[in-house]
This record gives C-alpha cells, sequence and structure tokens, in this order.
C-alpha cells in the first residue's frame, strides 16, 4: 500500500494497535509523499519562514493576499503527472477540475486557468518512431483534456507554456494553475467547528475511479502503464460548472462552517484535515453518502477520488439553507455525519465501525525525511566548461533552427482551442504579450498572471533555475505592467530517496526562496510532485530534468493600461534593458537553448540573476507603463536577443533595424552569445519619439538602458552587433516561417 515496515510500525505505536483495513487505506494515502510530503515538508520550511517574515504586511490566511478595493487575489498550481501519461485526456482534464475547486473552496471566482507542459520529443529523428509518436498522443489527448474541461466550465484559460526534451518520454509534465477573486472579509474556512454541527456531503456522488490516486503519484512509473488507468479519476466539466455556482451562493448564506474540496484522497483527506485543522472529530455514516454502486464497501468510499466533491461543516439547525442552495443547482447534498469534541474519526458501513481513530494520526503523524544531499561531480564540470570551445555556425540559420525550435516555436495551434473570452474579462490574450491581463468585475485594477518554468537552467544549477524560474516570471508580469504580488510554486523531480535528487530539490527551493524574499513578494501556495520517472524492463530509469514551475499574479492599478510585446503604427524606438554588470558567466550560452539545439551541447550552467536588477525592473516598468510611456516591452529569454526581437517584430506585423553599441554589449566578445545568449534582466523596450527622454533618464541606478533602434517600415529584421561586427538579417515572412512550421499540434 505504499508503506514501509518502519511507517507501519511507527502507525501500530501511535494507534496502539493493528489497523483495520479502511484504515490502513486511508493511511496509505494520507502519508503517501502526495498527501504527506514526508520528503519535501523539511525544506518547504524555507517559503513557511519568509511567509511569516511578511505577514505584518498583510498576507492573509490560506494564500488571500489583498490587492485592494476589499478584494484578495488566490492562486495555486497542481501537477496531474502520472494520471496524464496513462490517462491523457482525463488525467489533464481532472487536474483542471482539481485546481480549480482548491479556488472556490476558499469563497473565491475563479477568473483564469494556466498550464505548464512537459512532453518528450514530437521532432521525427530525434527519438525512435513510436516514442514520437507516443510522446504526440500525449500532447494532442492533455491539450484537449484541458481545453475540453476548461472550456465546458467557463473559467477562460489565458496563458500558459509548452516544452519539450527526450528526459519526458517517459513522463510527462502536466501542472495546472487557477486565479481566483475573493472579497477579503469573505474567505471560507477549510475547519471543522462546533460539536454537533452536521457533516454534509455535496456534489457527485461517489464511484470506484481514482482509488488510491494520491498512492499511485507517489511513486514512480513503468512500462505497463495501462494498468493503472483505474487510479485516473474521470470528470465531468458541466457538474463542475454547478458546483461553483452552488457553492459560492452557498457560502454567501453565512451557513458554512467550513468547506474543503475532495481532492487527492476524497472524503479521506476532508473528513481529517478538516477534523484536525478545527482540533475536532468527526462522526460519519458511509450508508448516507451517495454512490454509484451501492456495493462498495467501505473501503472504496473513503477511498474514491471520483470528482466534483465537496466536503462541509454548517451551523446547527441551517444545513437545510445549503442542501436547498445544492438542489437547485441539481446537486446531491446530503447530511452523513457531525462533528465531535474528541479528535476522533469515527466511520460505520452497514452499522460495523470502519475507522476509530485520532484525526491528528491522519494529518500531523506523517513522519518526515530529510536525505543527505549530495552534489552530482557534474555540476562541477558545467561550471568549468569553455564556451569558446563551441564552433559557431552560419548565424543566420541559426537564428532560424532557433525559432522553429519547438521550445520557442508557435503554440497558435494549442491555446487557439481554449477559450480565453469565457467571462468576457480577458483584456490581454494569449500570444500577444509576456503575461496575461485579466480586467475583473468590481475593479479598475487589472490582474496580470503567468506561469515559467526553465529544466535547462535548474538541471545545470539548480539554486540558479529556481532563482531564474522566479525572477522571469515576475519580470514577465512587469513586462505587461504589473507589480508581483504573489507566487505559487509547482515543483515536479525524480525519486527524492536518491540524494542527487534530493540536492537539486533543497537547491531549486532555496534559490526560490532566495529571490522571492528578495522581491518581497511571497510563495503563497504551490505543489511538489516526486518520482517523475520510468522503469523499464532492462533495469533501466528515465529521469526527468528537475523541473520547478513557477506562477505569479500581478496588480495593475488600471488593466487599460496594458502592454503587449508589439506596436502598431507609428514611430516608435527600441531600448535594451540590462543589469550594470558586465560579467556574464560562459558568455550566456551555458544552459543555453542556443548550446543544447544549436551546438548538440548539454555543458556549461546559466547565469545567475541580479536580483537587485530584476527588483527595480519589477518597479521601474510597471511605473513606465502607468504613465503610458511604453508602447511594448518583451524579456530576452529562450533563444536570446534575436529571438526577442524578431518575436516582437512579428507581434507588430514589420521590421526593425537594431544596432547593439559596444557598451550594450560589454563583456561580451563572441557574436553568437549576443544573438543568442540568455541573459537574466535583459528586456527590450519600445516606445514613442515623444516618451523617448522620459525613459532613459527615469531609469534606475541598478539598470543600463541603451538605445539600439527602431521599427521599420519594411519587412526585414536587422540586427547589427558593433563589437563583433557582424550583421544578422532575415526577412520577417522568412522567421514566420519558421516560427509556424514546428507543427506543434
Amino acid at each position: 500500500m505504499g508503506l514501509t515496515h518502519e511507517e507501519y510500525r511507527l502507525l501500530t505505536e501511535q494507534m496502539g494497535r493493528e489497523p483495520r483495513m479502511t484504515e490502513l487505506g486511508m493511511i496509505s494515502v494520507m502519508w503517501s509523499e502526495h498527501c504527506g510530503y514526508k520528503y519535501s515538508r523539511p525544506v518547504l520550511a524555507y517559503f513557511a519562514e519568509y511567509k511569516k517574515a511578511i505577514e505584518g504586511e498583510g498576507l492573509e490566511n490560506a494564500g488571500v493576499v489583498p490587492i485592494g478595493d476589499g478584494l484578495g487575489v488566490v492562486l495555486k498550481v497542481e501537477s496531474h503527472n502520472h494520471p496524464s501519461a496513462v490517462e491523457p485526456y482525463q488525467g489533464a482534464a481532472t487536474g483542471v477540475g482539481g485546481i480549480i475547486r482548491d479556488i472556490f473552496t476558499m469563497g473565491a471566482r475563479p477568473v483564469a486557468l494556466l498550464n505548464s507542459l512537459r512532453f518528450g520529443s514530437i521532432t521525427p529523428g530525434q527519438e525512435d518512431e513510436a516514442t514520437v509518436a507516443r510522446n504526440r498522443h500525449l500532447l494532442e489527448h492533455v491539450v484537449a483534456g484541458i481545453a475540453g474541461y476548461g472550456n465546458c466550465v467557463g473559467v477562460p484559460t489565458v496563458a500558459g507554456e509548452v516544452n519539450f526534451h527526450p528526459r519526458y518520454s517517459g513522463n510527462p509534465l502536466v501542472n495546472a494553475m487557477c486565479v481566483g477573486l475573493v472579497k477579503t472579509d469573505e474567505v471560507a474556512s477549510a475547519s471543522a467547528k462546533g460539536t454537533g454541527n452536521p457533516v454534509i456531503y455535496l456534489g457527485s456522488a461517489t464511484g470506484r475511479d481514482g482509488i488510491h490516486g494520491a498512492s499511485f503519484a507517489s511513486v514512480e512509473m513503468d512500462e505497463e502503464g495501462e494498468d493503472k488507468r483505474p487510479n485516473v479519476q474521470i470528470g465531468d466539466p458541466f457538474a463542475e460548472k454547478s458546483l461553483i455556482e452552488a457553492t459560492l451562493e452557498a457560502l454567501q448564506t453565512g451557513a458554512i462552517v467550513g468547506i474543503q474540496d475532495m481532492g487527492a484522497a476524497g472524503l479521506t483527506c476532508s473528513i481529517t484535515e478538516m477534523s484536525a485543522k478545527g482540533g475536532v472529530g468527526m462522526v460519519v455514516d458511509l450508508d448516507k453518502v451517495p454512490l454509484r454502486d451501492p456495493s462498495m464497501t467501505g473501503y472504496e468510499i473513503m477511498l474514491s477520488e471520483s470528482q466534483e466533491r465537496m466536503l462541509a461543516v454548517t451551523h446547527p439547525g441551517r444545513e437545510h439553507e445549503v442542501i436547498e442552495v445544492f438542489q437547485k443547482w441539481g446537486l446531491p447534498a446530503v447530511v452523513i455525519g457531525h462533528v465531535t469534541d474528541d479528535g476522533w474519526v469515527r466511520i460505520t458501513r452497514h452499522g460495523h465501525i470502519e475507522v476509530e481513530m485520532p484525526a491528528d494520526i491522519f494529518a500531523d503523524g506523517c513522519p518526515t525525511y530529510y536525505q543527505t544531499p549530495v552534489e552530482p561531480a557534474a555540476f562541477l564540470q558545467r561550471q568549468g566548461w569553455n564556451p569558446d570551445d563551441l564552433i559557431a555556425p552560419d548565424l543566420n540559420q541559426a537564428w532560424l533552427t532557433l525559432m522553429s525550435h519547438p521550445d520557442v516555436a508557435s503554440k497558435e495551434n494549442i491555446y487557439r482551442q481554449y477559450d480565453h473570452q469565457v467571462q468576457a474579462h480577458t483584456a490581454l490574450v494569449p500570444g500577444v504579450g509576456d503575461a496575461a491581463v485579466i480586467a475583473p468585475e468590481g475593479t479598475s485594477k487589472g490582474l496580470a498572471t503567468k506561469i515559467d518554468g526553465n529544466a535547462r537552467w535548474t538541471m545545470a544549477d539548480p539554486f540558479a533555475g529556481g532563482q531564474l524560474a522566479t525572477a522571469e516570471v515576475c519580470r514577465n508580469l512587469a513586462c505587461v505592467g504589473a507589480r508581483p504580488v504573489a507566487l505559487t510554486d509547482g515543483l515536479n523531480f525524480g525519486n527524492p530517496q536518491r540524494p542527487e535528487v534530493f540536492w537539486q530539490f533543497e537547491r531549486a527551493v532555496r534559490g526560490i526562496a532566495d529571490a522571492s524574499e528578495e522581491f518581497r513578494v511571497p510563495v503563497v501556495s504551490g505543489n511538489v510532485s516526486f518520482y517523475n520517472e520510468t522503469k523499464y524492463a532492462d533495469g533501466s530509469t528515465l529521469e526527468i530534468l528537475p523541473t520547478p514551475m513557477m506562477g505569479a499574479v500581478g496588480v495593475l492599478e488600471r488593466a487599460e493600461n496594458r502592454i503587449g510585446m508589439g506596436v502598431g503604427a507609428g514611430k516608435y524606438q527600441l531600448a535594451l534593458v540590462r543589469p550594470t554588470g558586465t560579467e556574464y558567466v560562459q558568455q550566456g550560452l551555458g544552459a543555453s537553448l542556443y548550446s543544447w539545439s544549436v551546438c548538440s551541447t548539454e555543458d556549461g550552467v546559466p547565469c545567475r540573476p541580479d536580483l537587485d536588477a530584476e527588483q527595480a525592473l519589477q518597479t521601474w516598468l510597471p511605473e513606465l507603463v502607468a504613465q503610458g510611456k511604453l508602447a511594448a516591452a518583451h524579456d530576452v529569454s529562450d533563444g536570446g536577443l534575436a529571438v526577442t526581437l524578431a518575436e516582437m517584430a512579428m507581434a507588430s506585423g514589420r521590421g526593425l533595424m537594431a544596432v547593439l553599441p559596444s557598451a550594450a554589449t560589454e563583456g561580451l566578445h563572441r557574436a553568437d552569445a549576443v544573438a543568442f545568449g540568455e541573459f537574466p534582466g535583459w528586456v527590450v523596450v519600445a516606445y514613442s519619439t515623444e516618451n523617448e527622454q522620459d525613459v532613459l533618464s527615469s531609469c534606475p541606478g541598478a539598470l543600463a538602458i541603451f538605445p539600439i533602434g527602431e521599427m521599420s517600415e519594411n519587412l526585414d529584421v536587422v540586427v547589427h552587433m558593433d563589437d563583433q561586427g557582424t550583421t544578422l538579417t532575415q526577412p520577417l515572412g522568412e522567421l514566420k516561417r519558421a516560427y509556424h512550421q514546428a507543427g506543434i499540434l
């Protein structure tokens, strides 16, 4: 069931007896890594310490961050990696449904969905034909699952990212994120309280789907994934849509004391966690639970992960108010038990005791492990890599190669499947800017949101990878004019029992915590997904790249002020903004997309970010946008400056002429480094001629700004490097052709 012999001994010691079968099943899921965080909890304390440090500045409980006008923003990311590997449509769909429930359970209206996806190579020749076909199958069905659920449930999918690498062939990553808005004085509690208060089951009937889903997410995959299909839940987005409205309406009655969704571990999790949080117990009669099959055992009922279900505790005598609301929305609602004052969970089926245990054993009894981290020998080797060993290819051809790389190329065929305009509040749609912007009802403010991650950087230097992912997602928000206010993390790694993997995990978390503390932007929620690897019959193991994904939300004072990466008609100047420092580790080519894909080497380490400069960007760019001084902004990331300029030209539908002066590229002696190096904190901004002086003179001391050219009326994109004496030139049409030819869906 997933417990070690020592964990079973600990359980019997805590209980003072041998567990019943249903008790053992419940403990096996609550003590799994997915629910118990037994390997990650000691490391995640880095975030808890930071949250405590800023509570005095307005961070509310349960990850609600006030944004003004009496509103708070709620955000969270969740993984559904293993289910999506064996049943990609339902795995992805129920991942979306689960993260939405996490948001509206808190009383928040879901306003935006995002996703971050990783798959094995879909490029013929990089892997064998069967593997490429399977990777493409997973991609197509995961995207269809996200679209099928998100479009029907009525929450816009506004942003995301998709990357590819052979290391994800056995184990794709499907991380879903949701953002919600709530009145700060109406945040719902997840604690059970009040002796004798009714416990109500809300939502769809319970079936056998998803049994042991949490345990399934806490072990490695193998080649025999088909037999894991029963562990995958089945979603109903139309039931979820009704559940959203019924829950939010029921919360408005004031009858609900506490409420929680039945996510991982289903009834087990909601009953035990709500009891433990409130310091109370519960008595539950499983005979009263709505079932799809009356023959289900108590074990099956308690471990089912059927979707679209909630558990609520109401004030005495007011349960009928909640039941009437749910019945109005066509959803089951029935009292299944009551709260007790002794802290024990007692569950019966057909009059027989299935469970009789203290709630604390489920919620707090799980042991934690601190694996001694071991730095891999390859880490030191990467630091010693010399970029001058690279033989630079034809740079114009390399530019086109990067534009057609699946990590860079157009994802339009993906995001066009998502309804990003439902609710009619999306002010900046996918493909237009560095982040999405929502203009929600009830406020003139705008919400910007994005999710980012770069496994190349994290594999090469996990601490830098954590810092860089955090810095980039905040920079993306700043580029559309938003001030970052909150972060959520999706931490995807291999087996934590391997010292090298635990080292990657701990270093990445330290990097995230370091950057978030420097930026004064808290990590308010998140998810850890371990055991993302596949065991093969020959004894080999394919482990994913270490992949932290950072989601963020930022605030614009006025939503209509947002900018994208493209400009309209008229005369616009371009400038490169970068940190003042000019020491670039390995010329910015270590762990870059250019060195990996064009030069076929995965050596080197990335440049670490200048956190002071990044923080200055996060303040200065939103100020310029609010003042109407900037027309466009786009950060330098995958593929470097040449890709950034090409994307701005394509978004504008016109060419550009960029001349990089010696001062702008000081410290860089290779032309390919200037064109394709990946430098944190580099941003290209566009502004009208009349705003040029205001933009240049307001640049803060931690940053340097260099005018580099202008948008042109012809259709050529030209990048000239003074120091290197090199010019790149491509017709806009050729760049577009490369950008759209990758065949991603």
